[in-house]
């Protein structure tokens, strides 16, 4: 698909990743729905891209909420004259390891349901919800063809400590491929960007060393930059042969 054809929500798009596909869309003459819990972002985003050739609508969404994922759907759909796209990119961390022993008095502590439920919640289910709804409505509305991006992660392989994001993301990279298979019949195609280390407000919180140390392993030896997983997303989208794949960008890092 041409980007400029593009009529896409992208969730979680209020800052970070999110907020650089918005900007790059809009730029190429897309049309963006942006939803994000981050209000005040929101409207920054807005301010920030008024002037571009595309436009980018923006409303407050909690993928966490299946109603919210409907209304917001069909809010989106309306506000841009349909719908052809989703990035699935809302996500958050809730790491810790899943036992621990303290070093110093022997206790074992254990992952939390509440940490557990947080990132299931959001990573996987919210994302579940989002595609279910982009497609239905394009379903609905015989919008022919139609494309979605899942953004994975590297972690899917397996993580120290994060056990709950792990889960989700190899669950999306796995859903890639059986929402390609589903929805051919509607003429959309599934792809997935699994990112690295990606500097972003998410890994700029990270602890310093446990950061300089994963960074030193990057075998390009650099932190990656949003625009670098812009141009993964980029080809998902124009590249109407690509489907049900998850692609790697990652600097060469394994966890």
């Amino acid at each position: 698909m041409k980007l400029e054809d593009l009529k896409v929500i992208i969730t979680g798009g209020a800052q970070g990743m999110g907020a650089h596909f918005a900007r790059r869309l809009a730029e190429a003459g897309a049309q963006v729905a942006v939803g994000d819990v981050k209000e005040d972002a929101l409207a920054a985003l807005l301010e920030a891209n008024a002037g571009a050739p595309g436009k980018i609508h923006a409303r407050a969404l909690d993928v966490a909420d299946e109603a919210q994922c409907e209304s917001f759907v069909a809010w989106a759909s309306e506000a841009m004259g349909g719908l052809n796209g989703l990035i699935n990119n809302a996500g958050i961390l809730r790491d810790g390891l899943l036992v621990k022993k303290d070093r110093a008095t022997g206790e074992i502590t254990k992952l939390s349901k509440a940490q557990w439920d947080a990132v299931i919640a959001v990573n996987l289910t919210g994302a579940t919800f989002m595609v279910r709804e982009v497609v239905a409505a394009m379903a609905s509305a015989g919008a022919r063809p139609g494309v979605i991006v899942n953004m994975s992660s590297i972690a899917r392989h397996g993580n120290r400590g994060q056990s709950n994001y792990a889960a989700a993301k190899a669950a999306l990279a796995a859903n890639t491929l059986t929402w390609a298979r589903e929805f051919a019949a509607f003429g959309i195609r599934v792809g997935a960007i699994a990112p690295g280390m990606i500097e972003t407000p998410m890994t700029q919180g990270m602890n310093q060393k446990a950061r300089d140390a994963l960074v030193a392993a990057i075998p390009v030896a650099r932190i990656g930059l949003p625009e670098d997983i812009w141009l993964g997303v980029k080809f998902v989208l124009e590249c109407d042969y690509f489907n049900g794949r998850t692609i790697d960008v990652d600097g060469g890092l394994s966890m």
